[in-house]
């Protein structure tokens, strides 16, 4: 029976695990605001994490182990795994083997190997498979895909993007600080998971990629300033910052062709208005003012004319994630994220550790 048939006029009941940052701030508000989807389970032992969930979805189960969720699989139609990272394969690939279609966190897993094994248990199992890239939907990402294709910069030279913060003390005890290579830490992974599958999906596949990655704050373990440079058949090259001892951050995103140039400063608004309670359908949702548009400089504006001066920023629009997964489900459709482009997005990761380790161009076949 198609998974629509099964599934009638019912909304598609989603279980998340893990509620922490990931499943709070995320994962959770962003089903909840998806119109034919619910929160129907949240899984995680944290005491105080129950009490909050239960709090603010009221109607949603609260398991306290992934075994009970097994248990009941087919009371769910889609999981989600929003834990930490060493953990998002062997639930990713449990989920799939109990009948459910997964949504993992990025960077989905820690090497090219243990991502292919998602890949492979999802064809298996004939479950859907995807990835939560939400930086997809960044309003500065969406405006600089409409500026691209509207050909407003000509022959594109340069893509430079960044996140960049301000954290000057290693937090203690965080899966994110930690060395343990299975646990997927440190910006390159983090932030630069991000970065790097935005110019993968602007670009296609680089052949070359060079990384400098240090470990800048006392007692640091992982990457905690890093940069990776990124080369494109077309000639076009992507350089990529990412670090916590940034206080002042620089351009979030500029992009130089031969007729014009495009730089935008500031962050999405989206990430602060779902840590504030606020989510999609909210007044103004994924919406800055004029003061933060970015800039646009060009002599191929539509009209013809030489343009130079503030454009406005295309509304971010994170709810679009949720609402590709539930019409892949339900109609068929194809994934918001395809799983295969993120594997591209770890081979790139890999080489840029590579090349920071051996200091050196990594080619990439």
């Amino acid at each position: 029976m198609a998974f629509q048939e099964s599934l009638g006029t019912s909304p598609v009941r989603v279980a998340i695990i893990g509620y922490g940052l990931a499943g709070s701030v995320f994962h959770a508000p962003l089903v909840d605001a998806t119109p034919d989807m619910k929160v129907a389970a949240i899984v995680t032992g944290n005491k105080e994490r129950q009490q909050s969930a239960r709090k603010r979805y009221p109607n949603a189960k609260i398991l306290s182990q992934v075994a009970d969720l097994w248990q009941n699989a087919s009371n769910y139609d889609l999981a989600v795994v929003a834990t930490s990272n060493n953990m998002h394969v062997p639930l990713g690939i449990a989920a799939l083997r109990a009948g459910l279609p997964v949504v993992i966190d990025k960077p989905m897993a820690a090497t090219v190997n243990d991502a292919q094994q998602l890949l492979t248990v999802s064809h298996e199992t004939g479950q859907l498979l995807t990835v939560f890239q939400n930086r997809r939907w960044d309003n500065d990402f969406l405006t600089v895909r409409k500026i691209l294709d509207a050909n407003l910069l000509g022959p594109i030279i340069r893509f430079e993007s960044r996140f960049e913060r301000y954290r000057p003390t290693p937090r203690q005890g965080v899966w994110r600080e930690s060395a343990d290579p299975q646990a997927a830490g440190g910006q390159l992974y983090d932030l630069g998971s991000h970065l790097i599958d935005q110019a993968l999906y602007l670009f296609g596949k680089p052949k070359r990629v060079y990384a400098e990655m240090f470990q800048r704050r006392p007692g640091a373990q992982v990457d905690d300033d890093s940069f990776v440079a990124l080369q494109f058949a077309s000639g076009i090259t992507a350089h990529l910052w990412m670090s916590q001892v940034a206080r002042i951050a620089g351009q979030r995103m500029r992009v130089s062709g031969l007729n014009g140039t495009y730089e935008k400063w500031g962050l999405d608004p989206q990430e602060d208005a779902l840590r504030t309670g606020k989510q999609p359908g909210d007044p103004d949702w994924g919406r800055e003012p004029r003061e933060r548009w970015g800039h646009l400089s060009t002599n191929l504006s539509e009209d013809g004319v030489h343009f130079d001066g503030p454009i406005e920023t295309v509304p971010g629009a994170y709810e679009r994630y949720y609402a590709g997964v539930r019409d892949a489900l339900t109609k068929g459709t194809p994934l918001p994220v395809d799983p295969n482009s993120v594997l591209e997005v770890i081979r790139v990761i890999e080489a840029a550790q590579t090349s920071a380790r051996e200091q050196r161009t990594v080619t990439i076949s």
